[in-house]
C-alpha cells in the first residue's frame, strides 16, 4: 500500500516538474494552433486502439528511445489492462533485450543483467550531462508523462466546453502537431544555428530537436501507412497512454458513479415527494 502511494506520488510530482519545464498552460492566441484530432479516446466513452498503441510503441523504440527516456513505464504495464495489448512472453522477450544495472553484489560491485518484466525502461543516458553532452546542449524530456505536461489551453469560452464534453487530448494534439510541424523557415525568419523551424512548438518557433520522422522510417506489418502522420499520430496516442494508463477504467469509473447519483437522486426526490405531500406548507 505504502509503495503504490510513494509510486503514485512521485509520477505527481513528475508532472509538475514537467510543466514546470514547459511553462504555464498557454491560451489560445499566446501559443502554436494546436488543432483537434479524431482520438479513438477522446469522449466519456473512449478507448485505446491497442493496435494504435503498439504501433506507436514501435515508433518510440524504433525512434524516440534513443535520446528519450520512460522511466516511469515498466514493462510488464505493456500487458496490463487498457494498454497494447501485449502478451507475458512478449513482454519477457521485449525486457530480456535491454541491459539493466543492478548491484551491488556481494563485493559491492554494480553489473549488468538482462530486464526483467518488473524493470522501468532504462534511460538512453547515465546521467543529465551525458544527454545534453550528446544534445548540443539540449536537455531531451523523459517521455512517460509528456501528454499532460505538455498542453495549449483553448481559452475562454472553449475551456467551458472543454469541460462539458470531456476533451482532454489538448496534449496528444500538441504532440501530434509538433512532430509534423517541421518545413522551412519563412523568408526573413532567422534560425539559430543548430535549431529547426516549426510553429507547432510550445515555446517558440525554433527548438534543437531535429525532424524525428521520415516517411518509411519505420516499417508497419499491419499495413498502416508509413506516413510521417500516421507516426506521429500513432507516437503521440501510445504517449498518451504512458501518461494515463487507466483511461479506460477511470472513464467506466466514471460513467457508473455519474448514473448512480442521477438514480439516487432521483431516489431522494420522490422519497420527498411522498413523506410531504400531505404537509401544509
Amino acid at each position: 500500500m505504502m509503495k503504490n502511494l510513494m509510486f503514485k506520488s512521485a509520477r505527481a510530482l513528475a508532472v509538475v516538474a514537467g510543466l514546470a519545464v514547459a511553462g504555464p498552460a498557454l491560451a489560445a492566441g499566446d501559443g502554436p494552433h494546436v488543432e483537434k484530432q479524431p482520438w479513438s479516446f477522446a469522449g466519456p466513452f473512449g478507448q485505446y486502439d491497442k493496435a494504435q498503441l503498439q504501433r506507436g510503441f514501435q515508433v518510440y523504440q524504433e525512434v524516440c528511445s534513443s535520446c528519450h527516456g520512460l522511466s516511469y513505464v515498466a514493462f510488464r504495464n505493456l500487458a496490463e489492462e487498457g494498454g497494447p495489448g501485449f502478451s507475458d512472453e512478449e513482454v519477457k522477450a521485449l525486457a530480456a533485450e535491454y541491459s539493466i544495472e543492478d548491484g551491488p553484489d556481494s563485493e559491492g560491485e554494480m553489473f549488468e543483467r538482462d530486464g526483467k518484466p518488473f524493470d522501468r525502461f532504462p534511460s538512453p543516458f547515465p546521467n543529465e550531462q551525458a544527454a545534453r553532452a550528446s544534445n548540443n546542449g539540449a536537455l531531451p524530456p523523459d517521455l512517460s508523462l509528456i501528454a499532460k505536461a505538455r498542453a495549449v489551453t483553448r481559452g475562454f469560452p472553449w475551456f467551458v466546453l472543454d469541460v462539458a464534453t470531456q476533451y482532454q487530448e489538448n496534449g496528444p494534439d500538441y504532440l501530434y502537431g509538433l512532430l509534423t510541424g517541421y518545413h522551412e523557415a519563412p523568408e526573413g525568419v532567422a534560425v539559430p544555428e543548430g535549431q529547426y523551424y516549426n510553429p507547432g512548438f510550445i515555446s517558440g518557433h525554433t527548438l534543437a530537436m531535429a525532424p524525428p520522422l521520415s516517411d518509411e522510417l519505420v516499417e508497419y506489418s499491419d499495413g498502416s501507412q508509413m506516413t510521417v502522420e500516421q507516426y506521429a499520430r500513432d507516437v503521440s496516442a501510445f504517449l498518451m497512454w504512458t501518461a494515463e494508463p487507466h483511461l479506460e477504467s477511470r472513464k467506466r469509473i466514471g460513467f457508473g458513479v455519474m448514473a448512480f447519483l442521477i438514480l439516487f437522486a432521483s431516489l431522494l426526490y420522490f422519497t420527498k415527494r411522498k413523506i410531504w405531500r400531505d404537509v401544509d406548507h
